[in-house]
């Protein structure tokens, strides 16, 4: 039977929402090793718009399920839509937005809070012990919410000691690189952390989803 990956999104474009790269690496990397993915996003107003040629906020509003749908081309579901026992694991991309919109780490820093619909999703996960893979920034979202995880963000000191004053340990790692938390069963990888391309993020991607489809074929 075919694997099913949950990979949870919101927005479109970095600095505002989920990166298209990573994300639609991670749906390449799914499809190409033999599972299926399906893309979920929380139905609610972003936390702001920012222009991606100039870096400013514009005066508008937008939806994180209705962008979000730009990246899936319309199939996708709103979170409330998840339910835990329909999957073998969840994916998080990352995104400027996650830290934004999921929670809000880049306003707070260790202070932050997680937005409720994405705990929800990160302890229904870990607690049915199917594997949590996060790419990026997304790694200090799942410290933030699960005790004492190992992680990685790549090489940058004031995130990995951010994650330490929450109670985690970061490892230093590269595009390529993926960090497994066997315990937990959290797999991470640094992509746009780190000054990459989009070949190495496809590279880190598809070492990521390739680690845990190997996981849950060896359960």
């Amino acid at each position: 039977m075919r694997k099913k990956i949950a990979i949870i999104v919101g927005g479109c474009g970095h600095k505002d929402g989920s990166e298209i790269h990573e994300t639609t690496m991670t749906m390449l990397a799914v499809a190409k090793q033999g599972a299926d993915y399906q893309l979920f996003a929380p139905d609610r107003e972003q936390y702001h718009v920012l222009n991606h040629l100039t870096g400013e906020v514009m005066n508008e509003k937008r939806n994180l399920l209705i962008e979000a749908a730009r990246i899936a081309r319309g199939n996708i579901l709103p979170l409330e839509k998840f339910n835990v026992e329909n999957f073998d694991a969840v994916i998080f991309p990352g995104g400027f937005g996650v830290a934004k919109n999921f929670f809000d780490y880049a306003l707070k820093g260790v202070d932050c809070q997680v937005d409720t619909e994405i705990a929800s999703i990160i302890k229904s996960t870990h607690a049915a012990q199917k594997p949590i893979g996060a790419l990026c920034i997304s790694p200090v979202l799942i410290a933030k919410v699960i005790d004492n995880v190992t992680i990685t963000i790549g090489k940058d000191a004031a995130t990995a000691s951010d994650i330490q004053t929450m109670g985690s340990k970061n490892i230093n790692a590269d595009y390529n690189d993926v960090v497994i938390d066997r315990k937990n069963k959290i797999f991470s990888t640094p992509c746009y952390m780190l000054n990459v391309d989009i070949a190495q993020i496809a590279e880190g991607a598809e070492n990521l989803v390739k680690a845990i489809l190997e996981n849950i074929s060896s359960n």
